[in-house]
């Protein structure tokens, strides 16, 4: 019913209407949006602090819908704040209203091989039209394989699904599996709880977190999305929270760079850090940082960088954890839970089912090389008619 009254909203409100599709700005927040933009600010401050804290998480240069009237006045907004949801800005009755909707995308699966010319990451990029794709080919062989070994008529081939909105590729590409053929030696990776293992199930990232508070207690879990039925309204939450006495020291989850090392909206003081190969933890609601704490610190894995406290939209001490990896939001407690590089007992036999099939597919596309089927051209003119979004070109 949620997704129907959405609709029947968008007929109402867009009918015919052009769209424009821009970039967040580096520096934006949601509050310094509304108020560029003429938009009560109110209009934030009325958000309760789950709201507030799910703004914080609006990323430099992802692609929002701004929706104009014929007089050049804003009609409504959406900007995505993960892969699932979005803030819908919309004028009813005279006044801005703000609500979570869900993201309208396409998921397509494909499954294709290709012989080399040269470089895998450019084969892929120039087939598919797909650079995130590329990045994530390589990045899942990134400890199994070295392409500088790579010649003429190699071949690799992928099994993968990947989302698009608004005649785009959206969202990181998911790789379930892959294969890369160098002679006659072939190398297999394969996606499981988030993960990649080869065929006997030996993790092949090397990348593990630790507890950043150990023994802390954990008082709420991560949520992508998730409907309220009491409030009827849409919700999420993109990290984990650890309950702890506020002055209580927070350890580095990993080894890295810290990027960003300060305030940051609901989020109050927050570092993040970058650890690499496309993974960052964010660290918020601290009540001060560790003296000598600063952006483009290297830290190590266990090492103090602040302090538990409530700073931000907070009700009491405690601390925010997200984990991030290509800038998607997933489930922290999946990662710091592995204390093996290997798996094991019923883990390991549906692993092996789900691999079998896999490598059947994967072994068909070395030898045969069907072209992709997911290819997305530029689009010409995007609209809105009917309440859909439209898109001329075969990005469409």
């Amino acid at each position: 019913m949620r997704g129907i009254a959405f609709i029947l909203f968008l007929a109402l409100h867009l009918f015919a209407n052009t769209i424009t599709y821009t970039h967040w700005p580096k520096g934006e927040t949601l509050l310094s949006f509304l108020s560029h933009n003429g938009i009560d600010t109110k209009l934030y401050y009325s958000l309760d602090p789950e709201e507030k804290e799910l703004a914080s998480e609006i990323r430099a240069g992802v692609k929002y819908i701004e929706d104009r009237d014929e007089k050049g006045a804003i009609a409504q907004i959406l900007v995505p704040i993960n892969s699932e949801l979005q803030i819908h800005i919309y004028k009813k009755h005279g006044r801005f209203l703000l609500d979570l909707v869900p993201i309208n995308y396409r998921v397509f699966k494909d499954a294709f091989g290709l012989r080399l010319q040269g470089s895998p990451y450019l084969a892929i990029q120039k087939t598919t039209n797909n650079t995130r794709l590329a990045h994530a080919f390589v990045r899942a062989f990134k400890h199994s394989v070295d392409f500088t070994r790579v010649h003429r008529g190699d071949r690799i081939a992928l099994i993968y699904t990947q989302k698009v909105r608004l005649g785009d590729f959206f969202d990181m590409p998911d790789i379930k599996a892959a294969a890369v053929q160098i002679g006659h030696t072939k190398r297999y990776v394969f996606a499981f709880d988030d993960r990649y293992y080869d065929e006997k199930g030996r993790e092949l990232e090397k990348f593990m977190l630790i507890r950043t508070i150990p023994g802390a207690r954990i008082t709420s879990r991560f949520t992508l999305k998730r409907w309220h039925p009491i409030l009827h309204r849409y919700r999420a939450h993109l990290g984990v929270d650890f309950g702890a006495r506020r002055g209580t020291p927070i350890h580095a989850a990993g080894s890295g760079r810290i990027i960003f090392c300060g305030r940051k909206g609901g989020y109050g003081n927050v570092i993040i850090i970058n650890h690499g190969n496309g993974y960052k933890t964010l660290y918020a609601h601290m009540a001060h940082f560790r003296h000598g704490m600063h952006r483009g610190k290297y830290v190590k894995q266990g090492q103090v960088i602040g302090y538990v406290g409530s700073t931000g939209l907070s009700t009491g001490p405690h601390l925010h954890f997200g984990l991030y990896h290509n800038n998607r939001a997933i489930n922290p407690l999946r990662v710091v839970h592995i204390a093996k590089s290997c798996l094991g007992g019923k883990k390991l036999r549906l692993f092996r089912v789900q691999m079998r099939r896999y490598k059947a597919m994967l072994d068909r596309l070395l030898a045969k090389t069907p072209e992709p089927q997911v290819v997305i051209e530029p689009i010409k003119k995007s609209f809105c008619k009917g309440g859909e979004e439209h898109a001329q070109g075969r990005g469409a």
